[in-house]
């Protein structure tokens, strides 16, 4: 590969203090949308939901079969 030039020149005082201006910046970034309940919460949810709806109606069919032979 070929050597790249620089088009500045640099230039070092042989005398005298060396002064750096070193200014930093803010960088925006774009915001980040995060979600109010993660995936895992919301499929925990939902087989809780499903757990007890099964239970509800376990429940409602054994209370049937009590009224049916009482």
């Amino acid at each position: 590969m070929a050597e790249v030039k620089p088009v500045f020149r640099e230039v070092l005082p042989k005398q005298g203090p060396l002064f750096v201006e070193d200014i930093t910046t803010m960088v925006l970034c774009k915001p980040k949308l995060l979600p109010l309940k993660s995936l895992t919460l919301e499929k925990l949810e939902k087989m809780h939901q499903a757990a007890q709806d099964t239970i509800r109606q376990q429940e409602m069919a054994e209370k049937d079969q009590q009224q049916i032979t009482h």
